[in-house]
């Protein structure tokens, strides 16, 4: 038959056919054919065939393969006992194609097309042109094997249009996955009569005994165009210059010439901002189980009465968009009815704003589990403490009793089991329970600790302030800030800290209760540790503001003010006067002192360096332990700029001048409770002779570089896993009811991976929430492509599944909380690996799938090695 052209008048001469007259072989997808033929009573039972790929032998064979651009295969036909198990209806894939005649293509094409006009008695159907525009020839070569029961098939060139001819090269490519064929038309049993010298004789006049046979393809076209296909990313070429990519199994083809066409490559449009539901699906829509099953007659499944479903709605519009992304040819889809039912069933999802793929997921599979729960009516279970048992026993239990309220393909596929422990921390009541889970959501590391920088200061003018940095839980209480803090500072034996927040050159608050949760201290806030004896609690508390003269000119006047600086400073001691705050403070002065010989100030004719001085006042001057100052000859040894030091009694905001303080005078008595601040006002002159700098310059908790290009965090997922599975006590808000105690108690809580599911979804918890702040964090997740082993983190040790995954898509997310944009990483079959980007689906290697957007990661099991 010669080749029949490919444009609109054609089409419309195929749209009317004759059934006497139409001894074409149809060759449409077997599950479009299976669908009308279950319609009818009279089904019909085909014979089934295999596929495998057929090479040139002969010496020339490489030659060739290089040069031959035909398409050769082998049709073996399956025994009846084969025949009868892959008959069932599980199973069925997108490579199963029928062989039909024109009038059961007729029958099965009215049957798919509502609202369309059939003549009576079959004679004659007019279809609508875009059921016909899928509709193209072809033409093929048969021959008999050597092989019983076994079909040689050449596609060529030589018989077929350019076109026709790449449109069959990637459906009959069948290198990489099993195809099946059915022939319900009866034409290939006239190739396998038993009278051979009489086959011989029909076929000798046929070049090389082959028989040429014409198919009308029908449901296979392909229109879609490649984008930025780079062809140092395709495989190596077949004969036919055609490209084969697969997908556990599933074929997908790229073609050299820019289009391509492919099963499972298909992008979803954008309908605004739905960028984070394209992600989530494009992941669930390769996830190997679930395709096989969306691919078959899965609407036996839904369960019509669980309250909890949504009547089989979201299954049955996931199922069909499913079908429409793995269609072969398919265009990007919009997903304008499983958006429609999703916002009618969870409202939050309405609309049109930017939303999380890992929430999305998490309803998605919880929906369509409740849709295809295959228990009807689920019974009530009563758990039952372990009492001693071993685990093993209790965690079947569990699970069972799981299974008794929900049995679906997602629980077959996707969910898990893990041990929960509860300690409680009077009684130590042990309460073990097993929970399924549907995913993981792992945190970071980095995120669960934090940096803190405080400043510690003497109370004794031993040393200057000193910066120290530590890491504390970041949800952790004050006692882990001063337990840090006291081995970054080697603090004595005979030592404790105060910690207070200084704000405006004074206190504001002390931090002290050890429960209090260090989330209270903010980043920007200025903290003081200052060091104490510990047996100073009879002593008082002296805090030391300090205020320095002014001398602006206002008005062309010059006028003097006080202006409050500097750190203040705080000492433990028992005084009894003036003279005793005054050497008591000197003495904390010490520190801040300007060597000798860059301190001597000319104008005052000071005849010694302020630290000759102090060295003489300290030996002329003896204090106790506790810090009393005690005149030894009664002499005091001080500079002139010392002496101009006034001393004033303050309240605790430093802003007022009380009483002065005289010195060898008693303090008065209202001036004597357990803390007494004490207003320091210093001459001009004297501020040149000290180090105001250290006074003034007070670190924050954390400065934030926001010009400065910072390290990017890296963590791995093993340690990821390991801060999930860390032992950590339960949150005030989250308060466990211990049965012991009969009280609630915040107890400890372990958990333990106890039974993995086939398909393991993890969710890496890069956003966190606070009352005022939204974050995320852009840690860099070091997660394993091949070879995840969870071996060394489950529990049940005696199991018999494998405990190594591999990778097979990945949910990005890039940019900020505020506008930030989804999309999937897919793995199609060997290194293939694809970016799914919308509608924009594009080859990427596989070097560049590990990023610091990576947000939730999709794993399935592989057998062990």
């Amino acid at each position: 038959m010669d080749d029949l052209p490919e444009d609109s008048s054609d089409t419309s001469q195929q749209a009317s056919v004759s059934n006497d007259d139409d001894q074409r072989v149809y060759f449409v997808p077997y599950r479009w054919w299976k669908e009308a033929q279950d319609s009818s009573s009279d089904g019909k039972r085909g014979i089934l065939y295999t596929a495998t790929p057929a090479l040139y032998a002969g010496p020339m064979k490489i030659i060739n393969n290089i040069f031959n651009s035909d398409l050769v295969l082998n049709l073996r036909r399956v025994s009846d006992s084969v025949q009868n198990s892959e008959n069932g209806e599980v199973g069925i894939s997108s490579r199963d194609y029928a062989l039909v005649s024109g009038e059961m293509w007729l029958e099965a094409l009215k049957w798919h097309s509502d609202s369309k006009t059939a003549m009576k008695n079959g004679r004659s159907f007019s279809a609508a042109e875009d059921d016909m525009a899928d509709v193209y020839p072809l033409q093929l070569r048969l021959s008999v094997l050597r092989e019983t029961n076994s079909l040689g098939v050449k596609i060529s060139k030589k018989d077929n249009a350019v076109e026709r001819f790449r449109r069959a090269c990637k459906i009959f490519s069948v290198e990489s996955e099993l195809m099946r064929i059915w022939d319900f038309s009866g034409q290939t049993t006239l190739f396998f009569s038993d009278d051979k010298s009489k086959f011989a004789k029909e076929t000798q006049r046929q070049s090389e005994q082959e028989i040429l046979l014409e198919l009308q393809v029908y449901g296979l076209s392909d229109f879609t165009k490649s984008r930025d296909v780079k062809k140092d990313d395709m495989t190596g070429p077949l004969p036919n210059g055609t490209s084969l990519m697969t997908n556990g199994g599933t074929p997908a083809f790229c073609g050299g010439s820019g289009e391509s066409g492919s099963l499972g490559l298909t992008g979803l449009q954008n309908l605004g901002n739905t960028c984070f539901m394209n992600s989530a699906l494009q992941c669930l829509v390769h996830t190997p189980k679930l395709v096989d099953y969306f691919l078959g007659d899965f609407s036996i499944e839904i369960n019509h009465e669980n309250p909890l479903g949504m009547d089989g709605e979201i299954a049955l519009a996931f199922g069909d968009l499913l079908r429409k992304l793995w269609a072969p040819g398919a265009t990007p889809v919009a997903p304008r009815m499983f958006k429609s039912k999703l916002a009618r069933f969870a409202p939050q999802f309405s609309g049109f704003n930017q939303h999380d793929s890992q929430e999305l997921l998490a309803f998605l599979l919880d929906g369509l589990h409740e849709d295809l729960n295959r228990v009807k009516c689920k019974p009530y279970v009563e758990a039952k403490d372990g009492d001693g048992r071993p685990d093993g026993e209790v965690a079947d239990e569990y699970w069972q009793n799981h299974l008794a309220r929900n049995h679906s393909i997602i629980v077959d596929v996707c969910q898990g089991q893990y041990r929960s422990t509860l300690v409680c921390p009077l009684c130590r009541k042990v309460s073990i329970t097993f929970d399924p889970f549907m995913y993981l959501s792992l945190p970071l590391p980095s995120t669960t600790m934090r940096t803190m920088t405080l400043t510690v200061m003497s109370t004794d003018g031993s040393t200057p302030p000193s910066p120290f940095t530590v890491t504390v839980p970041k949800h952790g209480k004050f006692e882990d800030l001063i337990q840090a803090l006291s081995t970054a500072c080697s603090l004595g034996v005979d030592e404790t800290l105060l910690v207070a927040e200084i704000y405006n050159n004074r206190i504001i608050r002390n931090l002290g209760e050890p429960g209090d949760s260090l989330s209270l201290i903010r980043d920007d806030d200025q903290l003081v540790a200052y060091k104490l004896p510990k047996d100073a609690e009879n002593a008082t508390i002296v805090v030391f503001m300090h205020q320095h003269a002014e001398e602006p000119f206002i008005c062309g006047k010059l006028t003097s003010s006080w202006k409050a600086f500097g750190i203040p400073l705080v000492a433990s001691s028992k005084f009894v006067n003036g003279s005793d705050i005054r050497d008591l403070y000197l003495k904390l002065l010490k520190a801040f002192l300007i060597p000798g010989e860059d301190s001597v100030d000319d104008d005052d004719n000071i005849k010694r360096t302020a630290t000759e001085e102090l060295m003489a006042m300290e030996d002329s001057t003896t204090h106790d332990f506790d810090g009393k100052a005690d005149s030894g000859n009664g002499k005091e040894f001080q500079t002139q700029s010392d002496a101009d030091l006034e001393f004033y009694l303050t309240d605790e905001k430093g802003t007022i001048r009380d009483s002065r303080i005289v010195m060898n005078e008693p303090l008065a008595s209202r001036a004597l409770p357990g803390r007494l601040s004490v207003l320091v006002c210093w001459p001009a002159k004297m501020v040149k002779r000290y180090k105001t700098r250290l006074l003034n310059s007070l670190p924050q908790i954390f400065k934030s570089e926001f010009f400065a290009k910072r390290p990017q965090e890296s963590v791995s997922l093993y340690k990821c896993l390991e801060a999930f599975l860390k032992e950590e006590p339960l949150g005030p808000e989250d308060m466990w009811y211990c049965p012991g105690c009969k009280e609630h108690r915040q107890a400890s809580k372990k958990l333990d991976l106890w039974r993995l599911p086939e398909i393991l979804v993890i969710n890496l918890k890069r956003f966190s929430y606070s009352r005022f702040l939204k974050n995320k964090l852009e840690t860099y997740v070091d997660f394993p492509v091949h070879d995840l082993d969870l071996s060394t983190y489950i529990a049940q040790r005696n199991g018999q599944s494998s405990n190594r995954y591999m990778l097979y898509a990945v949910s990005n997310h890039y940019g900020s909380m505020g506008g930030g944009h989804y999309t999937a990483f897919v793995h199609h079959g060997g290194d293939r690996w694809y970016d799914f980007d919308d509608s924009h689906v594009s080859p990427i290697s596989e070097d560049r799938i590990k990023t610091s957007a990576a947000y939730v990661l999709f794993y399935r099991r592989v057998a062990d090695s």
